[in-house]
C-alpha cells in the first residue's frame, strides 16, 4: 500500500477506538519499552498527543522516564520551516495547544537536537523493514536528522506492522525499534 492509503487505513482503524481501549494500549505499549536496551541513555524525546487523533498516549513513557530520573524532552514545532524546538520537561515547563491541537511548552531550557539519545516516534503505520508513515509534514525525518547517528528511533504503534510500504524515498529514516502492545519488533541497520 502507498503512504497515502495507509494514512487513510489506519486514521480509520484509531478512530474506532475507545479512550479505554487507548489507555489500555497505550500502557501496553509503556510496559513492552522496558524490554528493550535503551535505558543507560539520558535524553529522551517523546511526543505528546494530538488532541481527536487517538494517538498513543505517552503519559505512561513518560511516567517510567521519570521514575528512571531520566531527562525527558518535547518540542514546539514552527510549521513554516519544518522545524522543532526542544525543551527539557521540568515541573515548571508550561504548555498551549497549537492551532493543530498539539500541547508545546511554551518556553524553557532549550535542548539542542544532538544531545537526545532515544526519540520515541509517532506513527500512522510501518512496515516490517522499519520505514513508517506519519501525518506526511515531515517533521520527525527533520529531527531525526539533525539527531546524532547513534540516537536510537523507536516508533509507538497500536497496531502491527504491513508487509511493505510501497512508495518509500531517500529522505525517509528507518526506525530502530517498533512497540506495539503486542511485541517489539527490531529492524536491524
Amino acid at each position: 500500500m502507498t503512504k497515502k492509503e495507509l494514512r487513510v487505513k489506519y486514521k480509520q482503524l484509531r478512530s474506532a477506538l475507545s479512550e479505554t481501549e487507548i489507555e489500555e494500549l497505550s500502557l501496553a505499549i509503556a510496559n513492552q519499552l522496558l524490554s528493550l536496551d535503551l535505558w543507560d541513555n539520558n535524553y529522551f524525546h517523546v511526543f505528546l498527543p494530538i488532541d481527536g487523533k487517538n494517538e498513543v498516549d505517552t503519559q505512561f513513557v513518560m511516567h517510567i522516564l521519570s521514575g528512571k530520573d531520566k531527562e525527558i524532552v518535547v518540542s514546539r514545532s514552527d510549521f513554516e520551516s519544518v522545524q522543532m524546538t526542544h525543551f527539557l520537561l521540568t515541573d515548571n515547563t508550561k504548555f498551549k495547544k497549537n492551532a493543530y491541537g498539539i500541547p508545546e511548552p511554551v518556553d524553557g531550557i532549550e535542548v539542542p537536537a544532538q544531545k537526545i539519545q532515544v526519540v520515541f516516534v509517532p506513527l500512522l503505520a510501518f512496515d516490517q523493514t522499519g520505514n513508517r508513515v506519519g501525518y506526511g509534514k515531515g517533521f520527525y525525518d527533520t529531527l531525526l536528522t539533525d539527531c546524532a547517528l547513534e540516537v536510537v528511533k523507536v516508533g509507538l504503534s497500536f497496531f502491527e506492522a504491513e508487509t511493505a510500504i510501497d512508495d518509500v524515498f531517500t529522505g525517509d529514516v528507518r526506525l530502530d525499534y517498533c512497540v506495539t502492545p503486542q511485541r517489539v519488533y527490531t529492524f536491524p541497520v
